[in-house]
């Protein structure tokens, strides 16, 4: 049989190796999280500002709705491409 003090120090040594795995996996949640985040700020910031681009413009040449209804699509299919180009870059860094 092993001495006590022997069962002690490899007892300590397995828990400070959980103790690192459990940190590094919150860190990889916090960063899923992070880009998840990224990815619907993306798509809903291009539909917002194609959005708007669009309201101006109707204001403007007074051709409403048609030119909101057209920059909405453009903003959605913009922010759609940008979500794949950053999930794709993700996907290389991983």
């Amino acid at each position: 049989m092993t001495s006590p003090e022997e069962f002690k120090t490899r007892l300590k040594i397995a828990k400070s190796k959980i103790k690192k795995h459990l940190k590094s996996d919150d860190d990889k949640k916090g960063s899923f999280m992070g880009n998840a985040f990224k990815l619907g700020t993306e798509l809903v910031a291009a539909v917002v500002v194609g959005t708007i681009i669009g309201f101006i413009l109707d204001n403007w040449f007074d051709t409403k709705p048609w030119l909101i209804i057209i920059f909405f699509f453009l903003g959605a299919a913009a922010g759609m491409l940008n979500v794949i180009r950053t999930a794709r870059r993700m996907q290389k860094e991983d």
